[in-house]
């Protein structure tokens, strides 16, 4: 930057725009390049590298342009390209970059959201956005929830939300159930709401990785026979492993029967209820007590946009209310509402925004035409490796996630999961296409996880290419 003065924390506008224009080019090549960059660099930094990165307080200006250098020709390539077309490793949502903007906007006013009395226009935006993620998982109005940083966080506040409604401050003997395959952060939220690990029932999944009703009905009989109070089921509304989705409405059943709070994960699967094919896969979504979604995930926004939603919101905000003498004064409806009287944080980012632009601008179509497309080409893949004779579909593809290894031809265990080890090294080496390897009870399999709006049939068709020749490479195929 020419003329920038750094002798003073205020810009001026004409040094507010250059920035602005700086990174702006920086940011434009980085998004219209992707078939030119590789995808995973982090591999290509040696130790020493990571030395130097250690750095000592600043006492001295630094020029921005040589900042701009830092991040995108050094941090960036150095890194797994998980906003290109080709990353299928996890499960991200590609980062709209209309959420950038609201990002730029939000931080650059810097209004405060946790009350609603100091900025009722913009919190009606974070409240609206709420009410339609309650909308999209069949929940009445009586639901309340909020945005959070990522399914983590929101997964503790659901089971902490559990705990004070289920059990009161008197919680020890509470025990809760939950799959070997759902995400490990409900655990974890377990353990940090104060649960011993050993109340916590890890139910092993069935031959689809799903979990049993009927296990999970006799550990709560062992446990009360124990002179345990069972009090908890999760459930995944697709799992992070292979997308499987548990037998919601069996466990709904199970949980209105027996006086269990029902908590879905829905942080990778929920927002697929937007399609139709996926409210037929969801079915039962909606009598679930508690829902986290990942925004980040399945509405391709950027990392840190997470939610929980809770069917009877009262339960949400006798959990988290508090007060001081000097809180203004406090709502008590779910039509201007007070976030911080139903969630941890009294200080919190305006995450809405980064939400509702995209959605108003573009209308809520154009997201549910995109996650039709995901289970198109999740379908599509699954099919085409199902007729590869060397390769066998390990887990079977109910959302956007596909499971596959190689087909067992009499090898030992071992063997079969080091090859197919080979196999998605070969793939990943060939940077047009980023998978992720994970282990389905004994068996390690490859997951091609389709969710970035930016994944399309061409970058299946060169996934499918590098599996080819994978094969082949490995003497496997001729």
């Amino acid at each position: 930057m020419t003329d920038l003065e750094l002798g003073s924390l205020e810009l001026s506008p004409i040094q507010m725009r250059e920035m602005v224009d700086q990174a702006m080019n920086r940011i434009t090549r980085l998004l219209t390049t992707f078939p030119d960059q590789k995808m995973d660099g982090s591999e290509d930094i040696s130790p020493e590298d990571l030395a130097a990165l250690v750095e000592q307080i600043p006492q001295n200006s630094t020029d921005f342009a040589a900042l701009l250098d830092h991040i995108f020709e050094a941090g960036v390539p150095n890194s797994l390209n998980t906003a290109a077309p080709g990353f299928m490793g996890y499960i991200p949502g590609g980062g709209l970059f209309h959420a950038a903007i609201a990002d730029l906007i939000g931080d650059s006013m810097n209004r405060y959201l946790g009350v609603a009395a100091v900025s009722p226009t913009l919190n009606a935006i974070e409240a609206n956005v709420v009410r339609w993620f309650c909308e999209i998982v069949g929940y009445s109005p009586k639901a309340l929830g909020f945005l959070t940083s990522g399914g983590s966080m929101a997964s503790l506040s659901a089971v902490i939300t559990a705990r004070q409604s289920q059990l009161g401050d008197n919680f020890s003997k509470g025990t809760l159930y939950i799959s070997d395959q759902i995400h490990h952060c409900l655990g974890k939220a377990a353990r940090l709401a104060g649960f011993p690990s050993a109340n916590i029932r890890e139910i092993r999944g069935d031959e689809n990785y799903r979990l049993c009703p009927d296990q999970i009905r006799e550990a709560i009989m062992e446990d009360r026979a124990r002179g345990l109070t069972p009090m908890f089921v999760g459930a995944s509304a697709g799992t992070t492993n292979s997308g499987a989705v548990d037998p919601l409405p069996e466990l709904a059943d199970l949980c209105q029967e027996e006086g269990l709070w029902f908590h879905i994960d829905g942080a990778y699967g929920g927002f697929f209820c937007l399609t139709e094919r996926g409210q037929k896969t969801l079915r039962g979504i909606d009598r679930a007590d508690s829902i986290v979604l990942d925004p980040h995930k399945a509405l391709f926004l950027p990392y840190g946009t997470g939610a929980l939603l809770v069917r009877d919101g009262s339960t949400l905000r006798e959990t988290h209310r508090s007060n001081a003498a000097y809180m203004p004064d406090l709502q008590d409806d779910n039509d201007l509402v007070d976030f911080c009287e139903f969630s941890p944080e009294l200080t919190r980012p305006f995450r809405g925004l980064r939400v509702w632009l995209p959605m108003k601008l573009h209308g809520v179509g154009v997201f549910r035409d995109c996650l039709d497309e995901k289970l198109d080409l999740a379908q599509w893949i699954e099919r085409e490796i199902a007729a590869i004779p060397e390769l066998e579909v390990i887990a079977p593809t109910e959302l956007s996630i596909c499971t596959f290894a190689v087909a067992d031809n009499g090898q030992t265990l071992e063997q079969r999961n080091r090859t197919t080890r080979k196999l998605i090294q070969f793939i990943n080496a060939q940077q047009r296409v980023n998978l992720s390897g994970t282990h389905l009870h004994e068996i390690f399999v490859i997951r091609i996880a389709v969710l970035s709006f930016r994944t399309h049939k061409v970058q299946m068709e060169q996934l499918l290419e590098d599996i080819f020749a994978g094969l082949k490479a490995q003497g496997i195929r001729a």
